[in-house]
């Protein structure tokens, strides 16, 4: 089963980038996000078309996630838990029914947080201590599990082309990265780096200053897995080709498979 991660930057923007992508990559479950689309204006209709199930938590004009998948899911969450008062839409969970058993596979946002000066930064820091508490309690379950999605968290200097600009950003601040850490501590493996732990391995390249062509990015859409769903990896991967094609992402889709 090929299971991807992307952060779209808009599905109705790049629908035609999104189809090519699903027809050449052919997943099995894709976590979009930035879909920047409430759910009645998604593009459900070309995705349907290719024989994905669509399920949205959508928000007008920003945010906003998805789940692509060839068979339906038999339970669907929206919102993450922990905050009555957050309105905003990044963080959709589904489960599905395999031969094996359960699979709950999560598409989430997690909020960028500059200014670090602002009270971005505290939300940010507060929406992780939320995923940890949620993360923890579905641990308890022992079924595969797979958190996807784009953490704005570069975890470490390895994850960057040049560490030292991001020293002042919300990405790589002690406290982002402490936060990352604690969730892999609590038993979630980085999919990526359990297969490499090569430089050079970047997910977003920003649109300014010729970051695709001097290969200037970094690496912050993961794929974390619950032990069980360890267990189950074959493969990670990145399709970095495709954000040289026409009116790209500045993410790319991170894949893995499992057995």
């Amino acid at each position: 089963m090929k299971i991807v991660t992307w952060n779209i930057n808009g599905a109705k923007a790049r629908i035609d980038v999104l189809t090519t992508w699903l027809q050449e990559s052919n997943p099995d479950i894709v976590c979009l996000q930035e879909i920047k689309s409430v759910d009645d204006s998604f593009p459900r209709f070309e995705i349907e078309a290719l024989g994905y199930h669509v399920e949205t938590h959508g928000q007008k004009g920003f945010n906003g996630v998805a789940i692509l998948s060839k068979k339906s899911p038999d339970e669907v969450t929206r919102g993450l838990p922990g905050d009555d008062s957050d309105e905003q839409a990044r963080f959709i969970e589904a489960v599905f029914s395999t031969e094996r058993g359960a699979l709950r596979v999560v598409s989430l946002y997690l909020p960028n947080g500059n200014p670090i000066n602002t009270e971005k930064f505290p939300y940010k820091l507060n929406w992780m201590a939320r995923l940890e508490r949620w993360a923890e309690a579905r641990l308890a379950l022992e079924e595969p599990l797979i958190l996807a999605g784009d953490y704005n968290v570069i975890p470490e200097p390895i994850d960057a082309k040049n560490p030292e600009v991001w020293v002042n950003d919300a990405l790589f601040q002690p406290e982002t990265r402490r936060a990352f850490r604690r969730l892999e501590n609590l038993g979630f493996t980085d999919a990526v780096r359990n297969v490499s732990e090569e430089a050079g391995i970047y997910t977003f390249w920003d649109y300014q200053a010729g970051a695709w062509q001097k290969n200037n990015g970094i690496r912050i859409d993961h794929l974390m897995l619950s032990p069980e769903a360890t267990n189950l990896l074959e493969s990670a991967t990145i399709e970095k080709h495709v954000r040289a094609w026409e009116k790209p992402s500045d993410h790319v889709p991170v894949a893995i498979s499992i057995a």
